[in-house]
């Protein structure tokens, strides 16, 4: 992994003082989740949850909020460390809207799962994006990422696409807190990829519904893909890899 020789006093002085430490839209409507009686959860194209489960994913829904603000002490620091540029912080909790449709849909597509399953594999409930200049991107990935896991956090998932031929194109990680043990994702972009990703957000979101026909998840992917041709990719962001992991700091 690049980090530049430079931000190594920066994350010396960090790692010193830890005090530094929507719905989907589709079409022209917006998706607005009914509330049945019984205490259920009904979105669109059939997807339900019962009263129990749908009690058990708002009860992960406030264990994310209380972990969220230690969190994002440390993602907001990383960020000032390394340069970067925090998109969307108000978007950081997932809705709880989404959050049971994403549960609705896999016990759809696999009825075996309990809720408490699909729940322990989400990984963007609470969710940050940071963001560098194609020039500083490559360090800015390797100094936010070591100091991220320098606090404790430990790295669950690094999805480099930056080297895919066709597709999504940008890192995609997950990290586990050391505290709340709360899974949290962060994205790394560059201007270009993020807007890319922007464009094609309502696109990915219909080929994700289980009522989306093969024929038009192929006509989406084709959209998808040609936005993303047009995403430079940053010297060295294809080889960029996750953090060795690092003595946790008393306290964390």
């Amino acid at each position: 992994m690049t980090t530049s020789t430079a931000a190594a006093p920066l994350i010396a002085r960090v790692l010193i003082s830890t005090a530094l430490t929507t719905a989907l839209a589709v079409g022209t409507g917006t998706a607005v989740a009914a509330v049945p009686a019984d205490g259920g959860w009904k979105g669109e194209g059939g997807l339900t949850l019962n009263a129990a489960d749908n009690a058990e994913v708002d009860a992960y829904v406030d264990r994310a909020k209380r972990a969220e603000e230690s969190i994002s002490t440390d993602v907001r620091a990383a960020a000032l460390v390394s340069g970067a540029e925090l998109i969307g912080y108000e978007n950081r909790l997932k809705s709880p809207d989404s959050l049971k449709r994403k549960v609705a849909t896999s016990l759809k597509e696999h009825p075996g799962q309990t809720v408490g399953t699909v729940l322990a594999g989400v990984s963007d409930a609470v969710r940050y994006t940071l963001q560098w200049p194609d020039g500083s991107y490559t360090d800015g990935v390797g100094t936010a990422s070591t100091v991220l896991s320098a606090w404790g956090n430990g790295s669950t998932k690094w999805s480099n696409t930056w080297g895919r031929s066709s597709g999504y194109k940008g890192l995609n990680t997950g990290w586990r807190a050391p505290r709340s043990g709360q899974l949290f994702e962060v994205q790394f972009h560059t201007p270009a990829s993020k807007h890319a990703q922007e464009v094609t957000h309502l696109l990915y979101e219909e080929q994700r519904l289980p009522s989306t026909s093969p024929a038009r998840k192929k006509e989406l992917q084709a959209l998808q893909d040609a936005e993303f041709a047009a995403v430079p990719v940053p010297a060295g962001a294809d080889r960029l890899s996750p953090p060795a992991p690092l003595p946790v700091p008393a306290g964390r």
